[in-house]
């Protein structure tokens, strides 16, 4: 892998750290991840519900990779990602990318950009145009 820098999204909230409940939705080019909030330490409410809405998604990928594995170096980025169990845009030329299984949507775009969101026990990557998180 050549040289990445990761861009930390979510400095004021995040998912519930023990049990997320994470769910992937695909319509379209549209890729949305649900999850429970994190109400130990950010502002929402047990039980309030996150949806990070991928736009203009070309492809994205389910990791099994769980925080001891990502410790222990045994995880995609686990040795350049500055955290886990957050949510990060990737910048830079991911080398490896077309070795790892996509569900991909549509052709690549070099517009694109590379998101990755670790959670409990799963990584999430998508490529996609933009991102917005929607609190229910």
């Amino acid at each position: 892998m050549s040289q990445l820098t990761f861009l930390h999204l979510n400095p004021d909230w995040n998912a519930e750290p023990n049990a997320p409940h994470l769910k992937v939705a695909v319509e379209g080019s549209t890729v949305v991840l649900s999850f429970y909030l994190n109400p130990f330490a950010y502002e929402a409410t047990e039980g309030e519900i996150g949806r990070v809405v991928f736009k203009g998604c070309s492809r994205w990928r389910w990791d099994t990779t769980n925080d001891e594995a990502w410790s222990s170096g045994k995880g995609r980025f686990s040795r350049e990602a500055p955290k886990w169990g957050e949510f990060y845009e990737i910048v830079g030329e991911d080398v490896s990318v077309e070795d790892q299984e996509w569900e991909v949507i549509s052709q690549n775009d070099a517009k694109r950009r590379h998101f990755l969101f670790f959670f409990r026990d799963d990584a999430i990557e998508c490529i996609a145009d933009d991102w917005a998180l929607v609190r229910e």
